[in-house]
């Protein structure tokens, strides 16, 4: 169904529907996948020879890290482990190991949950039905979608931060989208969708391409967007976002900063490492056992009988 011109848009957009067989959906769909042809990165997981694995590890890795930070730790991570089997053999604080400080490192565990599940359930074989996806451990309704869609080339929806942003300024004419996902964006997304399988998948990745290079969060380059003439937050006049102030989360003497600073000792060490070596390593004694609780409670550090912490085993 046709869900265009965007509300509160005042002038016809470059989309509206011109005939029977022609909707406003579908002339977006083309609108956007035109600029993707040309402006598209060249990014690993997204070639022709990434396999269903490759797209999986980089799903994972991709989650709130950027990819400047994700393109070494990929191609170590898949030439170190290149079938989810290879991980699968390795115990879990490996995977730790591997992860290096790309951030929220239980993704890691997560990620080798998941391999050793498709090792015992599928064969070894990433497998390639959403149902099947959503049920390995560590893979949510995000992640499932964008496995279908980006390695098999199936028609899910796949809403990422980038994909909601494009859509509240282009279609409800808002500059951010709700904090949590709501059922209304998800049906908007669905809407959108090409019907072919293939083209709905590289719809996806187009739309998410979109707002990680043009629509971005901070400074959008309205001028370079493909779909400026009918976007609602441009034609409204980019009103400001009147809900609460997202602010940056700091780093700094956090306790995320005491645990990276733990476990990065844990990392490099070739075994066990003793309490004086974590200390040495952050010297708030409180917030170090804390941060090293919580460490332990999320399964990253096993402490050992002896005293002494290791990374799982």
């Amino acid at each position: 169904m046709p869900v265009l011109p965007p509300t509160g848009a005042t002038n016809p957009t470059n989309w509206v529907q011109t005939d029977a067989s022609q909707t406003a959906s579908d002339a977006l769909a083309r609108t956007v996948l035109g600029w993707y042809g040309t402006n598209a990165r060249d990014l690993p997981w997204r070639r022709a020879d990434a396999s269903p694995w490759a797209v999986m590890v980089s799903e994972f890795m991709l989650q709130q890290t950027p990819v400047a930070r994700v393109l070494p730790a990929y191609r170590a991570w898949l030439a170190r482990w290149p079938n989810p089997a290879d991980l699968a053999a390795e115990p879990p604080g490996e995977a730790v190991r591997q992860w290096g400080n790309l951030g929220y490192p239980r993704r890691a565990l997560r990620l080798h949950a998941s391999a050793r599940a498709i090792a015992e359930r599928h064969g070894g074989e990433v497998p390639s039905a959403h149902d099947e996806l959503r049920a390995l451990p560590g893979v949510g309704d995000y992640t499932a979608a964008a496995v279908a869609a980006f390695a098999f080339r199936q028609r899910h929806a796949v809403l990422d931060t980038n994909v909601r942003r494009v859509l509240a300024r282009l279609v409800d004419g808002v500059e951010h989208p709700p904090r949590a996902q709501t059922a209304a964006e998800r049906r908007l997304a669905e809407s959108l969708l090409p019907a072919d399988p293939p083209t709905a998948a590289r719809w996806s990745v187009a739309i998410m391409e979109l707002g990680a290079l043009v629509c971005t969060a901070r400074s959008p380059r309205c001028t370079d967007c493909p779909v400026t003439s009918g976007c609602a937050w441009r034609l409204a006049g980019r009103p400001a976002h009147d809900g609460p102030q997202r602010r940056g989360q700091g780093y700094n003497g956090t306790d995320r900063q005491a645990r990276g600073r733990l476990l990065a000792v844990l990392r490099d060490a070739a075994g066990p490492v003793p309490p004086e070596q974590l200390a040495a390593a952050w010297d708030e004694p409180v917030q170090r056992a804390r941060a090293l609780d919580g460490l332990v409670a999320d399964g990253l550090v096993e402490p050992l009988p002896d005293g002494r912490y290791a990374l799982p085993r």
